[in-house]
């Protein structure tokens, strides 16, 4: 059962009731789910329907169910080969199954989720670096090519023995379900691993666990940083860190009689622990609508329908989410619903209170990171929640802010409402290994024990951390991180490009959306559209192909050449912000963007009428992150 926890005094009282270590028996993920079953059993675990509708087909596994199949297919794995040092990488939408080959590939050996949005060029990279054994991916099915982009990934990484092919068939309702085998797309096999039915395969296992599983916290787990390159960042998990996720959750945030609709994809961290973890650990129930989560047809359309026929009591969510489900009408009986917990990017505040009007539900927004196995520090349930702030840290996190010098020296400790470096310590972080590429790891750390986390923000004067920025270029859209690299590799290869520099442009449903300004070859001519299609052909990320290309005659650069990315994204916020005002024919005009310590770049206004209200301005401008200031009292408050 969560406790009450409402400020910061409520987190340190629990960390000084008994030290981390005595905080839970489990040793592994595998014997922590156990446990739950053990407890709640017969109780439901998780329900997915392939489509959104609030009567269309679903399927619930009780903890009982869940807990067998888990070791069936662990049983699998190590049957072909997976010991507790290789990698299980799966392709895969989200259903049962994919929640079943996380948990299963953290049991038998090490699991690497691997988003499929991204190029087969791309995949099959993350699948070397991980020097995967076994695939799990989808057999084919209309309206989806995963299993093709899945089948050339392993094709190019050549380092894969087994493809293990899921089926979505037993999801589908009839007379649809017998259609299928008649028009299941063809798929092109040009390599030799071993190709076997995943579903037929796990049922002929036992039901207990064949082999024994390590006690001294081994990896479980390789996550790949949103911004992926040619030269992709993995994390390494270990048990101890995934347990904290999912003790974490059933201490402040669920119990056991919470329903959790999670439309969040398992490839990410912030579905696999924040929400399963700390479902799993509770004895709560996850409900996941649709392979494509959020994605899905008809999920918006049907949302708060899907909570009224699950009783929800807890959503998870992004602002990007956030915002779309605030165009359709609440037209269910969501009484259930205690709570919404909201991360990967800041939302806006006027979201924030719209979205809490609207649903008369509480916000918890919280901040976390791949590199600290997930949560850092979250708003009280049941205390103050400051808008625009990500909480306070968490029991058994330190959160320092810093000054850190270019040679990676720390030159002070800042003051509560003082920015610098976030730094962090948790028991997720992996001190010293947190990237399998030692290269990666150098200045990570400070102190040897606190991670850099590139963020920029501060602690005030009770404890809760605001962020303002980021040391980091990385374009954070909605949930998903972007490395600008691939826009500006990509468009770098366009024969008329001299030089690119892609930042993130405001933009209010998804904070920040990916944007490229151009300086062309002397004497050569391409025209927008141009570069447009040629970063759709040559991006592979769709996700992160630019919705805004710009050509200047010169880049703006730094004294040894660099392109100048702050200048960037002042002109971004300035054509940005005087569109939406012009759009809706308000008086006013940015005229100039400027750097402001504590919160970050500011529009600067100046009136045209005169008569206008801040009111006026906030209804267009209040929903970019970016904030504004009038020109006239920025100059009085100098």
């Amino acid at each position: 059962m969560a406790k009450k926890f409402a400020n910061r005094l409520d987190f340190t009282d629990l960390e000084n009731e008994m030290p981390i270590s005595d905080r839970w028996a489990a040793k592994t993920v595998y014997q922590r789910l156990c446990q739950t079953r053990d407890i709640h059993g017969e109780r439901p675990a998780v329900s997915f329907q392939l489509k959104s509708g609030n009567k269309d087909k679903n399927i619930t596994l009780s903890y009982n169910e869940l807990t067998d199949r888990i070791t069936q297919t662990a049983n699998l794995f190590r049957s072909l080969g997976i010991g507790p040092n290789d990698v299980v990488a799966y392709l895969l939408p989200t259903s049962h199954e994919t929640l079943i080959t996380l948990m299963a590939g953290m049991t038998a050996g090490i699991v690497a989720p691997i988003n499929p949005t991204l190029s087969p060029d791309h995949i099959s990279s993350l699948l070397k670096e991980v020097n995967a054994k076994v695939v799990v991916t989808l057999k084919a099915f209309p309206k989806t090519e995963l299993a093709q982009l899945a089948h050339t990934a392993v094709k190019n990484a050549k380092c894969v023995e087994t493809v293990l092919e899921i089926d979505l068939l037993p999801h589908v309702s009839s007379p649809l379900k017998f259609l299928i085998p008649f028009i299941r797309p063809k798929v092109n096999i040009e390599h030799d691993a071993k190709i076997i039915e995943f579903d037929s395969e796990v049922s002929k296992q036992n039901k207990k666990l064949e082999f024994l599983e390590s006690d001294e916290d081994p990896y479980c787990a390789y996550f790949h940083t949103g911004g992926t390159t040619g030269m992709p960042k993995i994390v390494q998990h270990r048990h101890s860190g995934a347990l904290y996720n999912g003790w974490l959750g059933a201490e402040i945030l669920m119990d056991e009689f919470d329903v959790v609709i999670c439309p969040m994809p398992l490839f990410h961290v912030f579905a696999a622990y924040p929400a399963w973890l700390c479902v799993m650990t509770a004895g709560s129930h996850i409900v996941m609508p649709t392979p494509a989560g959020y994605r899905g047809d008809g999920v918006f359309k049907n949302f708060w329908k899907l909570v009224e026929r699950y009783k929800g009591t807890f959503v998870i969510t992004v602002p990007t989410a956030a915002a779309a489900l605030m165009n359709h009408t609440i037209d269910a009986d969501i009484s259930t619903l205690k709570n919404i917990f909201c991360g990967s990017a800041p939302m806006p505040t006027k979201l924030f209170e719209k979205f809490q009007k609207e649903t008369g539900v509480s916000i918890i927004e919280g901040y976390g990171m791949t590199e600290a196995t997930c949560l850092v520090s979250c708003n009280p349930p049941d205390g103050e929640r400051k808008i625009g702030s990500v909480g306070l840290p968490l029991p058994f996190t330190e959160v320092r802010v810093l000054e850190i010098s270019r040679k990676d020296e720390v030159l002070k400790e800042c003051k509560d409402g003082e920015p610098g470096e976030v730094c962090v310590y948790n028991p997720g972080i992996n001190i010293g290994f947190t990237y399998t590429d030692p290269i990666k790891n150098k200045s990570l750390f400070i102190e040897d024990k606190f991670l850099r986390t590139g963020d920029i923000g501060y602690l005030d004067v009770d404890g809760y951390l605001w962020l303002t920025g980021r040391a980091k270029d990385v374009i954070m859209r909605g949930g998903h991180n972007i490395d600008p690299l691939i826009i500006e590799e990509a468009l770098s290869g366009h024969p008329s490009v001299s030089l690119v520099g892609a930042i993130g442009q405001p933009d209010i449903y998804s904070g920040e959306l990916p944007c490229a300004y151009v300086e062309l070859i002397s004497g050569s001519e391409v025209t927008v559209q141009e570069l447009m299609d040629y970063a759709k052909e040559n991006v592979s990320d769709y996700t992160a192909c630019p919705k805004y290309i710009e050509v200047l005659d010169q880049l703006p650069k730094t004294a040894i050449g660099k392109v100048f990315k702050p200048e960037l994204r002042c002109l971004s916020i300035t054509r940005i912000f005087n569109d939406a005002l012009l759009k809706n024919n308000i008086g006013a005009l940015v005229s100039d963007v400027i750097e402001d310590k504590k919160f970050g770049l500011v529009a600067k206004l100046d009136k045209i009428d005169k008569q206008i209200s801040d009111q006026l301005i906030n209804s267009v401008l209040g929903d970019f992150i970016t904030p504004w200031i009038w020109n006239d009292e920025f100059e009085k408050n100098k």
